[in-house]
Formats: C-alpha cells, structure tokens, sequence
C-alpha cells in the first residue's frame, strides 16, 4: 500500500533524519546522471526530493504521484509540475522520458508488474532508469520510523530478476544510507562519514538500493516479401541484351 503524501513530505522536509536520507540518495543520483540541459526527467512515487538539481537544466521535469498515495504541489515557490497518476497508465506518451527516478513506488504499489510495464513504455531509446527501494539485507527497512520501513524490501537480485523479466537490462546497482536510521545527535552529525566508508566497503548493507537499468531494444527482423523472396525475378532478366541467332541448318541441299 502506498504511504500518504503527507506523511513523506514531514519525513523528507521537516524532519533531520529525512534530510539527510534526501541529500544521501540524491547526490548518488546526480553522480549517476550529471544535469545535462534538453533532457526530460521524470519521477515517480515520491522522487520529488531527487529532482531539484535538474530543474534549471531539464526541458521538462515531471513528478508523478499515485492515486493512492496523494499529490502536493511541488516545487514549492514555483510552476508546479507534479501530477496525479494511475499505477497502471501515466499520463505520458510512449518514449517521452530520458531520464525516470522511481522511489517509494515500486515497492509499496499493489501492481508492480504494471508499474514496470509503464516504466520501460514510457523510456525512450537510450533512456536509463533509476530503481531506489529497501534492502532487505539492511537496517532501514526493518525500521518504522522511516518509509524505508513499508512495502516490499528487494534483495539486488531479486530485483534484477523482476526487472529483466519487464524489458530492462540492469547496468549497475550500489547501496545508499550505511548509518543506522536513527534521529541521534551522534548518527546524524556522523552521516557522511558512514556513507564514505560504506562505499567503500561492498559487504556492508547499506539500508537503500539503487539499480540502474536500461531498456531492451531489439533489431527489427526481416520479415515479409524480403524474407520469404531471397532471390529476385528474373522476369526482366536479358532486357537490353541481343537474342543469339538460331544455328544454321548445315544440312547439304
């Protein structure tokens, strides 16, 4: 089940520990996908927090929420550019995205399948996508303090597999958030710290996954007239050509 809007807008802009979830996931983000100015960035869930740093660059930046979780206007000062979606049908064309960050969508939706079926519609060619959901190895989604904490948790592999089996090929994960989701003094002040060295430790679990994903474009094959024809007519073959003269009939007369 979706989270209410309401309750991730007070985690993620009013209280410490979702800020430093913000800016930890999000500046994995633009590490991943440099700001690039004429591409369209789209989020769904409630990716929103991860989107600002392409708002000056992006020929379009679009938020898109679940009916059931609820939409807020976002950003906050400025022409508004999240909507209101179906699980099942996003209000996008087919190929219109470059760039699709989904966070606290995957996970907690009641249709996961349709989620990604719309995913890789909606990427165009050469478009990568972000998956951002629980570890099921870490702390985070073990914890209720966090919306980490709902939904489904996924394991790399277990999310790889579920997302080859919709048309993407995974191209890379990593974990974010190895400090524990606690609002202490001493683990807030500390995050970065933790994030530095959980990088550089690949058996550490950090509390949040990451995969970056590509979608599967297949050749088109030769079919038809081509296929089944492979050698020409010869119908018209020796036009332009003299025609030889019968033989003499050598015959004594």
């Amino acid at each position: 089940m979706h989270l209410d809007v309401l309750d991730l807008r007070n985690f993620y802009y009013r209280t410490q520990l979702g800020r430093v979830a913000q800016r930890a996931i999000r500046d994995q983000v633009v590490k991943h996908w440099p700001v690039l100015p004429g591409q369209t960035v789209v989020g769904f869930g409630f990716a929103v927090p991860l989107l600002r740093p392409y708002l000056a660059e992006a020929r379009r930046v679009v938020g898109l929420m679940p009916g059931p979780q609820g939409v807020m206007p976002w950003p906050a000062g400025m022409e508004n550019v999240s909507v209101l979606c179906d699980d099942t049908a996003w209000p996008l064309p087919t190929g219109f995205v470059d760039r699709l960050v989904l966070m606290h969508g995957l996970e907690t939706s009641e249709n996961p399948s349709s989620v990604l079926e719309e995913s890789a519609r909606v990427l165009g060619p050469g478009g990568r996508a972000l998956f951002i959901v629980p570890n099921r190895g870490g702390l985070w989604a073990r914890s209720d303090a966090t919306p980490f904490g709902f939904g489904r948790p996924y394991s790399v592999a277990q999310l790889e597999a579920q997302l080859k089996r919709h048309g993407f090929t995974p191209e890379r994960s990593q974990s974010v958030l190895f400090a524990p989701p606690s609002a202490a003094r001493f683990w807030l002040r500390s995050a970065n710290f933790w994030e530095g060295f959980g990088r550089k430790m690949p058996w550490l679990a950090g509390g949040v996954l990451m995969v970056e994903a590509s979608k599967q474009v297949y050749a088109p094959t030769q079919g038809g007239l081509r296929a089944a024809v492979r050698k020409p007519l010869r119908v018209l073959e020796g036009v332009g050509k003299g025609r030889p003269e019968p033989a003499l009939n050598r015959t004594g007369s």
